[in-house]
């Protein structure tokens, strides 16, 4: 793409696709929103597998995060819309490797699993199926670049200006916070217990949590 294509008038189509970005970004935070809500107002422990699940969600919401920061500069061009996607779909790949593995790990009965489930399916198979969908979805969006690149939309607008402070802001609090849990959980120790029962800074602070 040359750099007048890179900078021209955007439609609405291009305005949409800047708008997924933070829709992926705040999915992604949505789904560990969810994840909280058992460890916290159900008291079921994340185990390893499930922290490292949580962190590849993480890690793929920078993709489309860069794609939102890159926005609020300037114009986006065509290899950084490609590579905030790729990141992105690289890194789901990975977390639904993990995830399928820890399905797998409880498939065969009578293996009850580990923790409680929704609607039937456990957490880790829940993440399979958002990683799989995330896959899918970031590949639609380049398969749709030409209409969904953002170009620059995010330039002179102050919603999408407001709207990226808010979403890059929300997505560094769950990384901040899930470092925190994931800390409060294994405590001053190098290996976190495969079944966790509890969290092991208060533990060797001699606290009963």
């Amino acid at each position: 793409m040359t750099t007048d294509a890179a900078t021209a008038r955007t439609g609405r189509s291009h305005h949409l696709g800047l708008w997924f970005a933070h829709l992926y970004v705040l999915g992604i935070c949505g789904t560990l929103a969810g994840a909280y809500f058992f460890q916290f107002a159900l008291g079921e422990y994340p185990c390893s597998m499930c922290l490292q699940q949580r962190m590849f969600f993480l890690l793929s919401a920078i993709g489309p995060a860069y794609i939102i920061a890159r926005a609020r500069e300037g114009a986006v061009t065509t290899p950084q819309f490609a590579t905030g996607w790729g990141w992105a779909i690289l890194v789901a790949v990975l977390g639904g490797i993990e995830s399928g593995s820890q399905t797998l790990m409880h498939i065969i009965p009578p293996d009850p699993g580990y923790a409680g489930t929704l609607f039937g399916l456990h957490l880790y198979t829940w993440a399979l199926l958002v990683f799989i969908a995330a896959v899918i979805a970031c590949a639609i969006v380049l398969i749709l670049a030409p209409m969904s690149e953002p170009l620059d939309a995010g330039v002179n607008s102050p919603a999408f200006r407001k709207a990226a402070s808010v979403t890059l802001t929300v997505l560094v609090l769950f990384a901040a916070t899930n470092l925190f849990f994931c800390f409060l959980e294994q405590g001053f120790h190098w290996q976190m217990p495969g079944d966790p029962d509890g969290y092991e800074f208060f533990s060797d602070l001699g606290i009963t949590d």
